[in-house]
């Protein structure tokens, strides 16, 4: 139904089960039908009023990144008619995309990363080497991955409507009309095809495709019965003779090859087809890859909760590796690399489910090395912010009168109330002295955040911090003597709709129509904790 739609869309909650089907099918949807724009429902969550913030977002939405989804629906933005009820009006089924929930005023730090990584995941042409043809039994949603695919390949599901229609053989590559291309198609293990469909699925084989699967038997159609069946079972003979799955499990028929009993890491092998993005099978990353003309872009997504070191084997030679950092729009060349027989290893570390584009568009100059510390240079810590913040709350949200802070800390551990179930917007200030300015770049380091912040220095916008490295470039803003540091925290709405719930109705400053939390629940971590430090380029 998508290839008869202007318009495919799948869906993904920040938590939970739901879009790990429902994208793939979408956006293979997308690449088989030439259709460039492939949406989601993106970031829906329930059952935690108000906890969602763009931090626990990003492991979910990087994911789809990688899967084809390129255009993002945030769900949802409901109307706020009112100033004085907040958090206002939501939904169980919802994060809370509105003018009236804390973070807004800095939702564009989230909102420009999801700009920038589906701007770059709209261009050019999907890049996957497997097409997996989901089959004709129905009901059918989509399909299923079997042989499994081993890490560092791509793939989208294909159905019979494309392979008879569009699909033809250029350069032994199976190829549609769009330009989208696999290297081999594979067969679910189902006794059922059209005779029509068999019919082309041999002509492709003749003209040079590579195809892995077993036999049909007979057609899932009524249609011509009983002739069908035997049309089927006539054209599976001349097609899988001699074929075993133990002593033979390749032959060529015609310019093409069909396999048969292989693994998928055994027939990838028997093609020459070398990983696209080389990792280890137990590294926590996902990728895609689009090729745009002169420009192969790579987005690699750190799925795990701590940072990583990872060199990965892209299937690209003699050209120049770059990082594209989404998070800050930010590109700079990446010096270290290593040039194989099969591509070019880049050394890359990534943060707590940090994400980049790894881009190749420009001839390869000579690389410098090979060593980590070449294309991220080691940071030292220059000046640490020790000394008292000032710090003040928004008074129409229950804040209590500004105070100093000797040390950095998570609000919700304090021990006055008014700080403890805190939500809103809290700024902090403080100053520090430079002797000399050094050469290089230098960076301000908020370390740990609750849950967004936006940073000053010397009065002007040096930019803002939602997920990790919860660092700035502070280079072009710092000078030597004494500088003031302004930063601006964004927090979630959970702490106040704790606290409230354990007051009179009367007594509470918050409303919501659906509100689960109780006295009794923890208290999500709130604030600037820090520790704040100034650094340099060792």
């Amino acid at each position: 139904y998508g290839g008869q739609s202007d318009e495919i869309g799948g869906e993904f909650w920040s938590f939970g089960d739901l879009g790990n089907i429902e994208n793939r099918a979408a956006s293979s949807c997308g690449h088989i039908y030439g259709k460039q724009k492939i949406s989601a429902e993106s970031f829906t969550s329930g059952g935690t009023p108000f906890s969602c913030y763009p931090a626990m977002m990003k492991q979910r939405g990087d994911r789809f990144f990688t899967e084809g989804i390129n255009n993002t629906l945030l769900h949802v933005y409901i109307s706020q008619p009112s100033e004085e009820r907040e958090p206002g009006m939501n939904a169980w089924f919802s994060s809370e995309f509105n003018r009236l929930n804390t973070w807004y005023p800095q939702m564009d730090l989230f909102t420009s990363y999801l700009k920038r990584v589906n701007y770059m995941l709209q261009q050019g042409l999907n890049i996957a080497d497997v097409a997996y043809f989901i089959g004709e039994d129905a009901p059918k949603m989509t399909g299923i991955v079997d042989p499994e695919l081993p890490k560092g390949y791509q793939f989208d599901y294909i159905n019979a409507e494309v392979i008879e229609r569009d699909l033809f053989v250029k350069d032994g590559l199976l190829t549609l009309p769009h330009g989208t291309q696999y290297r081999i198609l594979v067969l679910p293990k189902l006794e059922t095809m059209r005779p029509e469909l068999l019919a082309k699925i041999k002509k492709l084989i003749e003209d040079g495709a590579v195809v892995l699967g077993p036999a049909p038997k007979r057609s899932p159609s009524g249609e011509s019965f009983p002739t069908a069946d035997r049309q089927v079972e006539k054209l599976a003979g001349e097609l899988w003779s001699g074929l075993d799955g133990r002593s033979v499990k390749a032959v060529i028929r015609g310019k093409g090859e069909l396999l048969f009993g292989m693994t998928m890491e055994e027939a990838l092998k028997y093609i020459g087809c070398v990983p696209d993005c080389g990792l280890p099978a137990d590294a926590p990353v996902l990728y895609g890859h689009r090729s745009a003309g002169d420009a192969d872009i790579y987005f690699i997504s750190n799925q795990k909760d701590e940072m990583i070191e990872i060199r990965p084997e892209f299937r690209i030679r003699s050209r120049q590796p770059e990082l594209w950092d989404a998070s800050t729009g930010r590109i700079r060349t990446l010096p270290a690399y290593e040039e194989t027989a099969a591509g070019t290893v880049v050394p890359l570390k990534l943060y707590p489910y940090e994400s980049a584009f790894v881009v190749f568009r420009r001839p390869a100059t000579k690389a410098e090395g090979t060593g980590l510390q070449l294309n991220y240079p080691v940071l030292q810590t220059l000046v640490r912010l020790d000394a008292p913040w000032k710090v003040s709350f928004e008074e129409k949200r229950r804040g209590p009168a500004s105070q100093t802070f000797a040390r950095l800390e998570d609000i919700s551990k304090n021990e006055n109330p008014d700080i403890r179930y805190y939500s809103g917007t809290i700024w902090y200030e403080t100053e520090f002295k430079l002797k000399k300015k050094p050469e290089g770049e230098l960076y301000l380091n908020l370390n740990d955040v609750g849950v967004m912040a936006k940073v000053k220095i010397n009065g002007q916008y040096a930019g803002g911090v939602w997920t990790a490295p919860y660092r700035v470039n502070v280079t072009d803003l710092v000078r030597k003597g004494k500088n003031k540091v302004e930063i601006e925290v964004v927090t979630t709405w959970m702490n106040r709709l704790i606290g409230d719930s354990g007051l009179p109705e009367s007594e509470r400053k918050t409303w919501t129509p659906c509100n689960s939390w109780k006295p009794t629940d923890m208290l999500q971590k709130s604030g600037l904790v820090g520790p704040v430090c100034i650094e340099c380029v060792n």
